[in-house]
């Protein structure tokens, strides 16, 4: 256990959240003896955030848990911009409408992790004063505190620049305006702290520099690491896609199996990192091994459901998975294509058109290639033959039949009149 004094460091310090910090002896000091007002900023790129964001999400709801003030910023205005850390090339530029329509349902996402009643925490969108800002004011303003020749040796822009890939000049007053934000929040607001994700330390600096001339005031910030698995990769997208914060991106039952089927070095880190679980408890979910490690992965992916996603759908994806590989059972809530008794009889369907429609691969040659090594299944049979067809002896007393790809994917297909 850590030396720190304060509630809030001594927890995310235990569970793996911190990367780097300004001071951290002077934020816990400060901590352990007054409440901080602290912000997070979020672009709206898309109309859900996946669980890359989690890590922030979770900092400000601790922050919050120990009776500090958390602002959640949407960046309505950053977004416009586009942010250019960890990316070989610009961001596509995104019209209004649509960064208005993917703001509404962020918003949604922070009220799951944030009590936002009673003036407890905040919810801004910086394009409330980005888009009043006269340029020649604000460059006169801020541009003359932050130098080139700074800005040129963070990562973001520096490992941009070593690939020789182009960074255009609209990209790279982005970490002003993010700069120019903790400004405007400290002025306000009284905000004297940011935390994001590592790739974010250049931004969060300027920002701290820039208030420390122009407001006279010292402020901090935290990052966290970039969260990988143990294979190496990002957390946030897969094969198959990103997984998506949002049940109308991501079914709540494909986001509890992510996390139910991690691999097994992974689970004590994710239960730190992504659930509320007092440490004692994940220091004993953590020692499990062989097939108990199991069921630590069943308590992550429902606490990590209910989190994101409410307890019902957390009850109602734990349901459905132990239909599926505890009992073997069609559950209905799964994905199901729906055909015609009339397009049955007349051998209409064919299994690498089933697991098409039920999304179940993402081409037929990996249809070809799952089938040929003996991974699909009609009703736990294997089946052999990349050219069956699905007729009417797989629905026997009957209407619907279960497919299986893998160990991890299955769908149903209903017979309808």
């Amino acid at each position: 256990m850590s030396n720190y004094k304060s509630d809030f460091i001594r927890e995310i310090y235990s569970r793996g959240y911190i990367h780097q910090s300004t001071d951290l002896t002077a934020i816990d000091k400060k901590l352990s003896k007054m409440k901080m007002t602290a912000y997070i900023g979020f672009d709206a790129t898309s109309d859900s955030l996946h669980i890359g964001s989690l890590i922030p999400l979770m900092l400000l709801s601790w922050f919050q848990h120990f009776e500090n003030k958390p602002i959640a910023l949407i960046g309505g205005g950053t977004t416009m911009v586009g942010d250019p850390s960890g990316k070989d090339e610009s961001r596509r530029l995104m019209k209004i409408n649509e960064i208005s329509k993917n703001k509404d349902s962020i918003k949604k996402i922070f009220k799951k992790f944030i009590t936002f009643n009673d003036n407890k925490a905040l919810m801004l969108d910086n394009y409330q004063w980005l888009s009043k800002k006269n340029y020649i004011d604000f460059i006169r303003t801020v541009g003359s505190h932050l130098t080139i020749n700074r800005m040129l040796n963070f990562d973001s822009v520096k490992s941009r620049l070593s690939r020789e890939q182009p960074l255009s000049f609209l990209e790279f007053n982005y970490m002003i305006l993010q700069s120019y934000d903790f400004l405007h929040l400290n002025k306000n607001y009284a905000c004297e702290m940011q935390m994001g994700g590592s790739d974010q330390w250049g931004n969060i600096v300027n920002g701290i520099e820039l208030v420390r001339k122009i407001n006279n005031k010292t402020v901090y910030g935290i990052t966290s690491p970039l969260i990988t698995t143990s294979s190496g990769e990002k957390m946030g997208k897969t094969a198959s896609g990103a997984i998506w914060l949002n049940k109308e991106k991501l079914k709540s039952y494909d986001f509890y199996q992510f996390w139910r089927n991690i691999d097994d070095i992974d689970v004590g880190k994710f239960l730190k990192l992504f659930t509320f679980l007092d440490l004692n408890e994940i220091s004993k979910l953590s020692k499990l091994k062989g097939s108990e490690i199991n069921e630590a992965k069943k308590i992550l992916a429902f606490e990590v459901t209910k989190i994101c996603r409410g307890h019902n759908e957390a009850k109602k994806a734990e349901s459905m998975a132990k239909n599926t590989f505890e009992k073997g059972a069609a559950d209905e809530r799964m994905a199901t294509f729906k055909i015609k008794k009339s397009s049955l009889k007349n051998n209409e369907i064919s299994i690498v058109d089933a697991m098409i429609k039920l999304n179940l691969i993402n081409s037929r040659g990996e249809a070809k290639r799952l089938i040929k090594g003996g991974g699909v299944k009609i009703n736990n049979a294997t089946i052999k033959d990349i050219n069956l067809i699905v007729n009417e002896t797989y629905f026997k007393n009957k209407d619907v039949a279960r497919i299986a790809c893998g160990k991890k994917r299955f769908g149903l297909i209903k017979v309808i009149n």
